[in-house]
């Protein structure tokens, strides 16, 4: 059997940000910073800026997994990124594509909950995002609230986030990434645990209200993953990275959000 010689690709599977600091857009730009090629099949199309969301357009399942088998027909996808995932119907369609399929990686950025704290899922939704995805994942990536949604109950110091990925393991899921960035202190520690180690990621908390950051950290994860990085080598130079590119952060619209500056290592 002759080697495939073709460049390993990343798929990011999510939604469209029309304002391009967040989704679809911020992934292709983070996988564009790592030096890999990005695909993208679009999940949800959404009309916002840096002020509001504005407007959601779901596509039908069928077009959806006609963009995701279009790529895997043509292109070697190492890894998939997988985003904004709005309904029950999407989120298995995306997981029939995905057993189908079956690419080497797979790292899920379970958004569910709005910056605002408003539901995102509604409960089939989550259910379906707990049953078909989760154990799909080389990694899952929830912040705080998202944690909270999917175990039912309140996280609100370091003790809470401890044992909270010993609860989300239980629940199927490979390897967990608990984002620290809602809870309290001077500093922000992200925590990696893959059933057997715990690793801990600590950044400085900044002062900036940055968008696209849960996006950016994940499409960094799966980036680094189809570089050859171990899975917490992958995490710790993701989470440096969205923290450079918060640092580097700026503000193009009228909003108080900063958009990152993905590109702030070449900068």
């Amino acid at each position: 059997m002759s080697k495939d010689t073709r460049q390993p690709c990343v798929l990011t599977i999510a939604g469209s940000d029309s304002g391009g600091g967040a989704g679809i857009q911020a992934d292709l730009k983070t996988f564009a910073a790592h030096g890999v090629h990005g695909l993208s099949a679009i999940a949800a199309l959404t009309a916002q800026n840096t002020r509001a969301v504005t407007a959601v357009h779901v596509p039908p399942t069928n077009f959806l997994r006609a963009q995701i088998d279009a790529c895997f027909d043509d292109f070697r996808v190492e890894a998939v990124k997988l985003g904004m995932l709005a309904t029950a119907r999407i989120i298995h369609a995306v997981a029939d594509a995905l057993e189908q399929h079956q690419p080497k990686f797979i790292v899920l950025d379970p958004v569910m909950v709005a910056s605002s704290g408003a539901r995102l899922l509604d409960p089939a939704a989550l259910d379906a995002l707990r049953t078909r995805l989760l154990p799909l994942a080389t990694v899952i990536t929830p912040n705080i609230p998202e944690a909270e949604l999917l175990l039912g109950h309140v996280i609100e110091s370091d003790e809470d986030a401890e044992a909270a990925l010993v609860e989300l393991l239980a629940l199927d899921a490979r390897a967990v990434l608990l984002k620290g960035g809602h809870l309290k202190g001077p500093e922000m520690t992200d925590r990696l645990d893959d059933g057997h180690h715990l690793h801990e990621f600590v950044h400085t908390r900044l002062d900036v209200e940055g968008h696209g950051t849960g996006c950016t950290l994940a499409s960094a994860i799966a980036a680094n993953l189809c570089l050859r990085l171990s899975l917490p080598e992958a995490c710790d130079a993701a989470a440096d990275y969205v923290h450079g590119a918060l640092v580097n952060s700026y503000r193009p619209g009228k909003g108080k959000v900063a958009v990152l500056e993905h590109f702030w290592r070449g900068r």
